[in-house]
């Protein structure tokens, strides 16, 4: 059995590990299994059901910039304990260069960065992590993205064209499948019939930008007072989310559901769906919404491959609120075709199992292939090919 190691923060309900967790569960977990190399110290949302699945999670001592000799060290201990781990798979921004540097001087031959965002985190490791951005094209072995911008960001346009391999940030499509029983049963539920519910999905971290949606809608609620806004996720600024909502008066129509397992539940009951990110790279959650048939609104700052359905569109940062408020405003029409989303949404590569299936058989290939794996060789898709 192989055995492929995920570099992550930790295992928490996030974007990039809700994706991994989805994959996981869609895997042949007699032929593959997944671990995970978490370099936070605390315990991920996920830890037990990955050890219930049989995964196994490592913690590191951390990715500071005076803890690359200890890290080398650890993951040299790591990988000579556990000889069945055959891949590396490093999801950690510029930071990936720790994983991937240590998988190379412990001689694990495939090595796998995963390039997830347009943009890197600004906190006070950003000049490190860029800086350690450059030398990933130099120790990783192949080069995926949840999006063409992401790969370009990450890797360079010549390289991302010669070698990239799109990976979507697939997802279980008959979960959100729309159904108008469920939809009312959801909103009785919820004592919203009747309402306008608006709604987001995400982490309450800078870029995500909850504070201007909090604005946008305080907007919106002028002309639609029956409006109401639904924000799921936990995170740093979820307080000072809470208080801006109070500070604009709108506190009694925002609900904050925090840290939820039935994402697909609330997108049945919502009507539009809204993310003013500062930038993504291919957002999950905007799959899922567009999977449920909800009309979406992006910002500029997600890559117009997000917008799979035509009731998506995007929206400048630049514009003004009241702009943003009419547009969300222009969803509240009924949407018959909300029933049929879900075959365009698969049609456009985003359906969780064809995914895995295809990941599973890359896995598979270069795990005995090393480095005549790379560029295309050795069975392994070719330069800028798709496991759409």
């Amino acid at each position: 059995m192989l055995r492929v190691l995920h570099s992550v923060s930790n295992m928490d309900r996030a974007g990039i590990e809700t994706m991994l967790m989805n994959y996981y569960r869609k895997m042949d977990r007699t032929r593959i299994q997944f671990d995970f190399l978490a370099n936070k110290p605390k315990p991920g949302d996920y830890d037990g059901e990955i050890r219930s699945m049989g995964g196994r999670v490592f913690v590191s001592p951390g990715l500071r910039p005076d803890q690359f000799p200890a890290y080398v060290r650890f993951f040299g201990r790591l990988l000579a304990d556990n000889p069945d781990i055959g891949i590396l798979h490093a999801h950690n921004e510029g930071m990936a260069e720790y994983p991937l540097a240590a998988a190379r001087a412990a001689g694990l031959p495939v090595r796998i960065a995963h390039a997830h965002s347009t943009r890197i985190n600004r906190d006070w490791k950003w000049p490190w992590k860029v800086f350690c951005k450059a030398f990933i094209p130099r120790t990783a072995t192949h080069f995926f993205a949840c999006g063409r911008d992401a790969g370009v960001y990450y890797f360079g346009r010549r390289r991302w064209e010669r070698e990239g391999v799109l990976v979507p940030n697939a997802v279980d499509l008959g979960k959100f499948a729309f159904s108008p029983s469920a939809r009312r049963a959801v909103r009785e539920r919820f004592g919203v019939a009747g309402r306008f519910v608006v709604g987001h999905v995400g982490r309450f971290t800078p870029e995500k930008n909850h504070l201007r949606l909090l604005r946008i809608f305080a907007r919106l609620s002028r002309s639609k007072p029956e409006a109401v806004l639904w924000l799921a996720g936990d995170g740093e600024l979820l307080s000072r989310a809470r208080d801006e909502a109070g500070r604009l008066g709108i506190a009694g129509a925002v609900r904050f559901w925090g840290l939820r397992d039935d994402v697909a539940d609330l997108c049945q009951a919502m009507d539009a769906f809204v993310m003013p990110s500062l930038y993504e790279g291919l957002p999950v959650v905007g799959v899922e919404a567009q999977a449920a048939g909800l009309p979406c609104l992006f910002s500029t700052g997600v890559p117009s491959e997000a917008c799979i359905l035509p009731g998506a569109r995007r929206l400048p940062l630049s514009a003004a609120d009241d702009e943003w408020a009419r547009a969300i405003a222009a969803f509240d029409v009924p949407r018959p075709e909300r029933a049929g989303a879900l075959r365009a949404v698969r049609a456009a590569g985003y359906d969780l199992d064809d995914a895995a299936r295809k990941l599973s058989d890359f896995y598979l290939r270069v795990s005995g292939a090393g480095e005549a794996g790379r560029r295309g060789t050795g069975g392994v898709p070719g330069p800028g090919s798709s496991l759409k």
